[in-house]
């Protein structure tokens, strides 16, 4: 072989390389758009309305509207329609690239939309599932909800071991059953999580410390999820999905909430409702009673966050 020959041959594999490497992107990246369209099946869960009551147009998610969610983590028992022990509501700004966080404790005295009675907010699932729930929500808050996830709680462990764990900082020394939680930064696989964030008795601060440890763990999970690493596992991530969430936001919305909302998720600022009181009623059951100044005050951050005064 002539020696310029063996040159354009050599000058070939570089290409080859290319091409191949190019090829091999390709397949993977069909391969994680296939995996995400079935998940998708499986969580996407359509509610009646379309657009909220108190919103007068519909939100534009490629215009970067500032929109709010919904999280609802719930026990689900056999033989019962379950309870929503976990109620956290985020408003998403990409214009302040910035989302606020709140958890209304689930013991909460409130109006029941669509039962014409007051009861603990957590029973609207019970009594009416997801929309009933939005509903009273939006109610108690007095802003538009966009969307709603639901999360079962009894699969959250898959999720988190799904993007391999999430680390917290916790302020509480404790234990339950076999796990060990010693203050400071701990890391966390699903079961432990879990066992995490449902602690409440032995806690100080009662439901308080309990949410405010919800919200620790979706927000890690959160940003594990967006990270590369998790990038490379998202067949587990995907599975992990579709057996435990369910949600109103369609395949387009969401990669509208990808490409213009990312920068707001790496700010979260934590609200909190903590100047209300306790007590029981006639009925013999303890409730939660929001002090109205402090509501107010949430409500007028949260109004503002999603510029509805605008």
């Amino acid at each position: 072989m002539k020696r310029s020959d063996l040159k354009k041959k050599k000058k070939k594999w570089p290409w080859i390389v290319v091409g191949v490497i190019f090829l091999i992107g390709i397949v993977y990246l069909l391969s994680v758009y296939m995996s995400f369209s079935s998940a998708l099946k499986e969580i996407r869960s359509p509610i009646e309305r379309e657009i909220s009551d108190m919103r007068l147009n519909e939100i534009q998610l490629e215009e970067k509207d500032p929109f709010s969610v919904l999280m609802l983590g719930v026990d689900e028992r056999e033989g019962d329609a379950g309870r929503s022990d976990t109620i956290i509501v985020m408003t998403i700004n990409p214009n302040d690239k910035s989302t606020k966080m709140v958890s209304i404790p689930r013991d909460t005295y409130t109006e029941i939309i669509g039962e014409g009675f007051n009861d603990k907010i957590n029973h609207a699932y019970a009594f009416g599932g997801i929309e009933m729930s939005l509903a009273t929500v939006e109610n108690l808050l007095d802003i538009p909800i966009d969307y709603v996830v639901e999360v079962n709680m009894e699969g959250f462990e898959d999720i988190v071991d799904a993007v391999d764990g999430v680390t917290v900082n916790n302020t509480l020394d404790f234990s339950v059953g076999n796990f060990n939680y010693p203050t400071g930064n701990i890391t966390l696989n699903g079961e432990e999580a879990l066992s995490y964030v449902r602690m409440r008795y032995d806690d100080p601060g009662g439901d308080f410390g309990r949410q405010n440890r919800q919200k620790q763990v979706i927000q890690a999970v959160m940003s594990e999820g967006a990270s590369v690493k998790s990038l490379l596992n998202y067949r587990s991530i995907f599975n992990a999905l579709g057996a435990n969430v369910q949600t109103n936001m369609t395949f387009d919305e969401m990669v509208d909430v990808q490409q213009n909302y990312s920068g707001a998720v790496g700010t979260i600022d934590q609200l909190y409702f903590e100047k209300g009181s306790g007590g029981k009623r006639d009925d013999g059951i303890w409730y939660y009673y929001m002090n109205e100044t402090e509501l107010a005050e949430k409500q007028a951050i949260l109004k503002e966050h999603l510029q509805l005064n605008k």
